[in-house]
């Protein structure tokens, strides 16, 4: 359906509509139940506009037009990603397509299909341990169910610099999360430094530190850094102290894409919590 053509009194009836909804939608969300900081000093009821935007991975200035009922582009994706967010059921993601003025579409198959089988067996078959994938922009487009667990990953957690910022249990549980924060911040910006011609990662940036002082405090620092392996030790809520090494692997199939592999740190118990927190006791012996 091509807005633009419809009557202007319409027009402004959809502006009105999809303000609106939208903002109910985002008024009966709390920073805790996308797992992030309610911060000091807030008047906004539910959640912000940028913060639905650095959880949906799109502009925070275009979802604000979106919000507005303005006359902009939209596509499946980032509609069914503002859907994720806002924690939408089918018919307000469909009432939703119908606003912006697309035909709601078939759901969605699980992003996870679009990884080729062999490596989504490699993932699989890495479990009790940890495992994901991640593209260019550090877009998780495949984790195995330890790494769920174990990191806390959920259906908002598209991104890992984002969930590592904006992730409140993710922050509680990292040990050393200022060093660590400075190594992803220095990793993303060398990253980003790899693809001159893709404005997305300035726009991801851009939205990071709209959302998150504490990122946009060391983004302007301007840290450098680059990592194929190194180590996470963090305290997980049920687990207890779990220590992790890690070696990042590219995937030749995907261009930009990296696989994080996780192994339990020796001597260090984690092998047995973490087959304990799985539930599968053969797994300390792996």
């Amino acid at each position: 359906m091509d807005i633009s053509r419809l009557p202007a009194a319409a027009r402004q009836r959809r502006s009105s509509e999809i303000r609106a909804f939208l903002r109910s939608r985002r008024a009966r969300l709390t920073p805790a139940d996308v797992g992030m900081p309610a911060g000091a000093g807030r008047r906004t009821p539910g959640l912000r506009r940028e913060e639905v935007a650095v959880l949906a991975g799109v502009g925070v200035s275009w979802y604000t037009w979106l919000e507005q009922g303005r006359d902009i582009n939209v596509s499946a994706d980032v509609l069914d990603a503002v859907a994720r967010v806002l924690r939408l059921d089918d018919a307000e993601r469909v009432h939703l397509y119908l606003l912006s003025g697309l035909n709601p579409p078939p759901p969605s198959p699980p992003k996870d299909q679009d990884v080729p089988d062999g490596l989504r067996r490699v993932i699989d078959g890495w479990l009790p341990r940890p495992a994901y994938v991640i593209d260019r922009h550090w877009n998780l487009v495949a984790v195995n169910r330890a790494a769920r667990l174990v990191f806390g990953y959920g259906d908002t957690d598209h991104n890992c610099l984002v969930t590592f910022f904006t992730n409140a249990r993710y922050r509680a549980a990292l040990c050393h999360w200022e060093d660590a924060a400075r190594q992803i911040t220095g990793q993303f910006r060398a990253d980003a430094a790899r693809y001159p011609d893709d404005p997305e990662f300035g726009r991801l940036a851009a939205d990071m530190c709209a959302a998150s002082p504490a990122f946009a405090e060391i983004w302007a620092e301007h840290p450098v850094g680059s990592a194929t392996q190194g180590t996470k030790a963090l305290d997980h809520p049920e687990a207890g102290e779990l220590v992790f090494d890690y070696t990042s692997l590219p995937v030749p199939e995907l261009p930009g894409h990296r696989l994080l592999l996780h192994t339990p740190a020796p001597d260090s118990g984690t092998a047995e919590r973490l087959a304990a927190l799985q539930g599968t006791p053969e797994a300390a012996a792996r």
